[in-house]
């Protein structure tokens, strides 16, 4: 077993650590400004990184990516989270759900959405969650009926990370509602927006991830051609679950940067706060609570890259990727409290920034599947093997 990083892999960490010091910065009054009203976008920020190949990094060379795996985009999103979990997270969704296209689409899906996202500033948004249903993607009320050469969409996705400002959704439909069970009449399609019957309407004053825009999509009578299907009828089920896969190691660096970025504030603030004449970091319970904070985060990350490794290897193993995903995002949220407690009153002020790990933290544990659908996957794969 070899657990150091390669040449190129530590190059890509430098490089994403070179660009989050030198244009993070730039932005922090502006987050203090605009997380109030949730109505910017730092789109300059996600086009530099863009022209850096920091998005689409695991996308085919031919479509603007630099076919690499699922290790050096876990590279990439834990540096961008731990420089700021707000900023990071506006970045590495920008191509959310495009590994659908790029593992089940045709050439012309591929050469169109894939080079949209890495060469022509394009935004993506997967459309999964719906109102009644939750993390449960085995029942849907969105639905596709074919009428000749198009499908006409109806139904409401909701909690859509990328809505108000997406160019084109990939949406999971029930297109078969005869099927039995129902997620095997389950398709994806494409849809861009401006279409005739697409609605968003943008969800404002969250908790956490304030400048990444989230909306509910409606879709009334929506037409699209049958090009826009990808890979095969009734297999959109199978895709999404195959997607969600690597987006739960996605989440968990995401997670393992949010953590890594809260203890390093803590870590430098508790050597410089001084209590009765000494660092706070001379303390004992503030040392263990260090100690603490760095096993987990170390064990974590070593969870987050076993599962990214596997993936690259081409293995299949949804309790990995799982726990992996539960375990990391856990840890954000406790090494984040914990960082608070060390800022004492400091911690919940926003000019000390902890605050936000914290609230950005929290998201983690919910989106891609809620922590209790992740334990339901651990569950079913150790008990029944499948």
């Amino acid at each position: 077993m070899d657990f150091e990083l390669t040449r190129e892999q530590l190059e890509i960490r430098e490089a994403v650590r070179e660009f989050v010091e030198k244009e993070f910065p730039r932005y922090k009054e502006l987050l203090l400004e605009h997380e109030a009203s949730e109505s910017w976008y730092p789109r300059e920020l996600v086009d530099k990184a863009r022209s850096l190949g920091f998005i689409g990094i695991n996308f085919p060379e031919e479509y603007g990516g630099q076919g690499l795996g699922m290790l050096e985009n876990v590279i990439v999103i834990e540096e961008l989270c731990r420089g700021d979990p707000t900023l990071g997270f506006c970045i590495m969704s920008a191509d959310f759900a495009c590994e659908i296209i790029m593992h089940n689409g045709t050439e012309e899906q591929k050469e169109k959405y894939l080079s949209w996202i890495t060469e022509r500033g394009g935004i993506s948004a997967g459309a999964f969650t719906e109102p009644d249903h939750g993390s449960d993607l085995r029942l849907l009320s969105t639905t596709a009926r074919r009428e000749g050469d198009f499908y006409v969409i109806n139904g409401t996705k909701t909690f859509i990370t990328n809505a108000p400002i997406a160019d084109f959704f990939i949406v999971l439909c029930q297109t078969d509602p005869k099927a039995q069970p129902s997620y095997r009449g389950q398709s994806i399609l494409i849809v861009e927006r401006g279409v005739e019957g697409l609605d968003v309407v943008p969800i404002k004053r969250k908790m956490g991830l304030r400048l990444s825009p989230t909306g509910e999509v409606s879709f009334n009578e929506v037409k699209v051609s049958k090009e826009q299907l990808v890979g095969e009828e009734g297999k959109g089920f199978y895709y999404a679950v195959n997607f969600f896969d690597e987006s739960r190691v996605e989440i968990a660096a995401q997670a393992v940067g949010i953590a890594q970025g809260a203890f390093e504030r803590a870590l430098k603030y508790s050597r410089k706060r001084k209590q009765f004449g000494k660092p706070i970091s001379d303390f004992q319970a503030i040392r263990h609570k260090l100690a603490d904070m760095y096993m987990k985060i170390e064990a974590a990350r070593l969870l987050t890259y076993k599962a990214a490794w596997v993936l690259d290897r081409g293995l299949r193993n949804p309790a990995l990727t799982a726990a992996a995903k539960a375990y990391a995002s856990s840890i954000a949220v406790e090494v984040a409290h914990d960082a608070i407690q060390i800022f004492g009153g400091y911690g919940y002020i926003a000019d000390y920034e902890v605050e936000r790990y914290y609230r950005d933290a929290r998201i983690t544990e919910i989106y891609e599947g809620t922590m209790e659908i992740q334990k339901n996957t651990i569950a079913s794969y150790i008990i029944e093997g499948s």
